[in-house]
């Protein structure tokens, strides 16, 4: 920490999505000492519009004394910064996943318990207090023996052509629409049930934008869905794209009832109930990005989280 206690961070990559928003609530809680970015053209213009100073290495950012490192270069590149970033005394925030392949989770795993670094992958629907009042419900049995699970969550970014071009990269994302936008399902299916036996996906190439055609030259799916299966008989369905619209929907059962979770919250149906129960939310989690600024990181964001989702992706895209 600086001597005035303020909190500070270093923008290790700027290729993701999400970077911006996440150094903008840096911004409010920390100083940020600068930004790296392999891409010299894409890290000039983010500096540009965030004011913010530019590490012209990787060497730099580790040399900077940051406190921590707010990671969002291309998944395939985790791998390399992370360790490095945790030997160099940062704590971590990663966007997720954590890494393409399990070998790569493992070797960032080894690093940061191996340097007692602070780490933190984004789960952001497991702050959502509607997420939460189902989690409670469906663990405390209201919901019988669980058995089903189920989350839909797509976008319009192929159909209506706004994600980047290195989205559709396999090299640098690991596939297409099940390993970014599906990431949320899988992380909250592993929440609700834990780890599977087995996976099987199906992944299309749906878009017809000629637009964005151009962008996909590797091919990756922009249409997936991935059944997962449970040693207790359970099943679990993640729905994803980048080629529709619509709300997203989240539903749980047992053997005694259900939650369903859309636009209008979260309601239980139980079995002989003479209707059904609007659930009231618990408080919303501060975003992941915020607890790790303020440091008031809590339990279920962590390392051994962040490992197990990578599991499941390497389990999705097995045969594909």
């Amino acid at each position: 920490m600086t001597e005035n206690n303020e909190r500070t961070i270093a923008l290790c990559g700027v290729w993701h999505v999400h970077a911006e928003s996440y150094c903008r609530e840096a911004m409010k809680r920390c100083r940020i000492l600068g930004v790296w970015e392999e891409d010299a053209e894409r890290r000039a213009d983010f500096c540009t519009r965030t004011g913010l100073p530019a590490f012209e290495s990787f060497e730099d950012l580790l040399a900077s004394g940051a406190d921590g490192a707010i990671v969002c270069c291309a998944t395939r590149d985790h791998a390399a910064v992370i360790p490095r970033l945790a030997a160099a005394g940062m704590d971590v925030f990663t966007e997720k996943v954590l890494a393409i392949t399990d070998q790569d989770a493992e070797k960032i795993r080894s690093a940061v318990l191996k340097c007692g670094n602070r780490f933190m992958i984004s789960l952001p629907h497991k702050c959502s207090g509607t997420v939460r009042a189902a989690y409670t419900a469906a663990l405390s049995g209201r919901l019988g023996k669980l058995n089903y699970f189920r989350f839909r969550n797509v976008h319009s970014g192929s159909s209506r052509n706004w994600l980047p071009a290195h989205f559709y990269d396999r090299d640098e994302c690991g596939g297409g629409a099940m390993i970014d936008l599906g990431a949320h399902g899988m992380y909250l299916a592993d929440w609700f049930l834990g780890v599977p036996e087995e996976a099987r996906s199906v992944f299309t190439r749906a878009c017809a934008n000629p637009e964005t055609a151009l962008k996909n030259t590797d091919g990756v799916e922009d249409n997936a869905i991935t059944l997962l299966r449970y040693a207790s008989g359970a099943i679990a369905v993640n729905e994803t794209g980048f080629v529709n619209i619509g709300e997203q929907v989240l539903e749980v059962g047992g053997e005694e009832g259900r939650i369903r979770i859309d636009g209008s919250g979260a309601t239980l149906y139980a079995d002989g109930a003479d209707g059904p129960e609007t659930l009231p939310p618990e408080p919303n989690l501060p975003s992941p990005i915020v607890q790790f600024c303020t440091g008031g990181i809590l339990p279920g964001f962590g390392i051994d989280e962040a490992v197990r989702l990578t599991r499941l992706m390497t389990m999705a895209y097995a045969d594909n």
